[in-house]
Parts: structure tokens; C-alpha cells; sequence
């Protein structure tokens, strides 16, 4: 997993544990920490192990933009099953061609969950507006596909500005923050806040709750409606209940489904398709979010 600081990717090993316990099979959770050569190095120890120590399968979701290609190569040709999670990689058609172990992947359907989130921007926003969007890291396709879907369905009297985390309920806070400190943020009007997770949401949050302490426009910092993504029960799903967040888009996690996936190709001695895309919905439904906000803070 990428990082243990993001509720989405706590809940991807949670997913994985119970399909482990389900199938009666051993899986070992490791967190990256946000770092691509420690991601690199703790699946080579695995890797380059001797061949009884070795796992019969490697889950991995990717911190870089390349997904590790030599390092699954390493890993296949030493008879390991390789699964990437949220991630489209061009490698993964290449080992399959050459490999006979199974190699695929199993994504959320990012762009269209950027769609939805274009969709609740257009319930919330029917006269249009300005949304302050936190996109995640440059290199993440999840990031990249939200921000394209978003694009397509917000409608065009709805201008976004953009702005990165790194899926962290902190590097939100920080860009945030710092947006907030520059003089031409005093003269923007910000109507909603999407972030492309809903930790970031949190974070943009916190940071509102910070800045508006002593500012002339404190009660419109703190009813900006705020959208996230991932839609965890526990966290998400419940923000939106509260009313902390406005929504988010239920994504639900995925290396459960891989490893259930995986053992069945292993037992079986079949491959997946290459990539399965699973789908999202909004939570609330489109439907209950049109004027629940009037026209957001205007």
C-alpha cells in the first residue's frame, strides 16, 4: 500500500485481510510511506528471496508513475503473481505475453468517478460558480482520470482551480493553507472545495476552520461545501451524514477483489483480463444533492 495516512488505504488492507481470511490464505500488509524506492526495495527483499520464502503473489497500488516495471518483471520471472491496483500500466500486456503466471490489474473507474463528482458540482452549482479542486499527486492516473472526468460532465459555468496534495488529510492542510495566505486568495470568491479523496477534504476543512478564526469572512470560509472521494463507511460515508462534507463517490476498495481474483487464477491456472475497472456511485445520490445547498454559499 502507498501510505498508512489515508483512510482509503487502511481500508484496502482491511479488504485484503478478510479475503485473505475468507480464502484461507496468508497476506502480509506492507505501507510505502509515500516512497517509491522503499515501495521498490520491500518487494525486492520478497522477490530475491530463496525460492520457499518467496509469496505466491505480490498486490501492490504504486506510489511512482512507472509502477515499478523492472521490479514486477524480476518478480514474474521468478514465478510470482503480479496485480496492480488502480493503475494502468502498459507493462502489464508485455508480461503477459512473455509469462505464464498471472499478471493483471483491477482499478477503480477514475474518470468516470471524476464524472460523478462533476455531476454533484452541477446540483450543487446550477448557476454556475468557482470550485477550489485538490487534485492528487501529477503521476497517479487516479489523478490524472478524476481531474479529466470532472472536465467533461461540470457544467461550463463552473470554473475550477487547481491545486495538488498527495492524498494525505496533511499535504491538503498545507496547500490550503498557503493558498489561503496569498492576497489574491482574499479576492476569489470560492463557492465549493472538491478534493479528489476525502482526506484532502478533511484537510481543506481544517485549514478553513484555521484561517477563518479572525477573518472578516468567516461565516462564507466555514459553509463552503466540501466534496470527496473513496467514500469509506467510517470515515467518508459518515462525514456526509454529519454534514461535515457535502458528498463524496463511493469507491470501493480494491485488493480484496485482487487477492480473491488471484487465488482463483492461481488455482484454476487461468489469467484474468488484463484490467477490470470497478464501478462507483455518489453518495448521496445526484438526485438529493440538487438544492440541497441552495446555490452553495452565494
Amino acid at each position: 500500500m502507498i501510505t498508512q495516512d489515508n483512510d482509503y488505504q487502511l481500508e484496502q488492507a482491511v479488504s485484503a485481510e478478510e479475503a485473505a481470511g475468507r480464502l484461507g490464505v496468508d497476506v502480509e500488509i506492507l505501507y510505502a510511506d509515500g516512497d517509491s524506492i522503499q515501495q521498490s526495495q520491500q518487494i525486492l527483499k520478497f522477490v530475491q528471496a530463496e525460492r520457499e520464502c518467496r509469496p505466491d503473489g505480490i498486490i501492490l497500488e504504486p506510489v511512482g508513475g512507472t509502477g515499478l516495471p523492472q521490479v514486477a518483471r524480476a518478480a514474474v520471472a521468478n514465478g510470482i503473481g503480479w496485480v496492480v491496483l488502480n493503475r494502468q500500466l502498459d507493462y502489464i500486456k508485455q508480461l503477459r505475453q512473455l509469462f505464464k503466471v498471472p499478471v493483471f490489474g483491477v482499478a477503480s473507474d477514475n474518470i468516470e468517478i471524476g464524472r460523478i463528482q462533476g455531476q454533484q458540482l452541477a446540483a450543487l452549482l446550477p448557476k454556475g460558480g468557482t470550485v477550489l479542486y485538490i487534485q492528487g499527486p501529477v503521476e497517479a492516473d487516479a489523478a490524472r482520470l478524476r481531474a479529466e472526468g470532472i472536465q467533461e460532465t461540470k457544467p461550463d459555468a463552473v470554473q475550477i482551480k487547481t491545486m495538488k496534495g498527495a492524498w494525505t488529510e496533511a499535504s491538503a492542510f498545507k496547500a490550503v493553507s498557503s493558498w489561503l495566505r496569498l492576497s489574491t486568495s482574499q479576492q476569489t470568491h470560492i463557492d465549493v472545495i472538491a478534493a479528489q479523496n476525502d482526506a484532502m477534504a478533511i484537510g481543506a476543512k481544517k485549514a478553513l476552520q484555521e484561517f477563518a478564526l479572525d477573518g472578516a469572512k468567516r461565516d462564507h470560509w466555514l459553509s463552503i461545501p466540501l466534496l470527496g472521494c473513496d467514500g469509506i463507511p467510517k470515515t467518508g460515508q459518515a462525514w456526509v451524514r454529519s454534514g461535515i462534507l457535502a458528498a463524496t463517490v463511493i469507491a470501493p476498495p480494491l485488493a480484496g477483489q485482487g487477492l480473491e481474483m488471484l487465488v482463483h487464477a492461481l488455482q484454476s491456472h487461468s489469467t484474468p483480463q488484463d484490467m477490470t475497472l470497478v464501478a462507483s456511485r455518489s453518495f448521496p445520490p445526484l438526485d438529493s444533492l440538487t438544492g440541497r445547498f441552495g446555490q452553495a454559499a452565494k
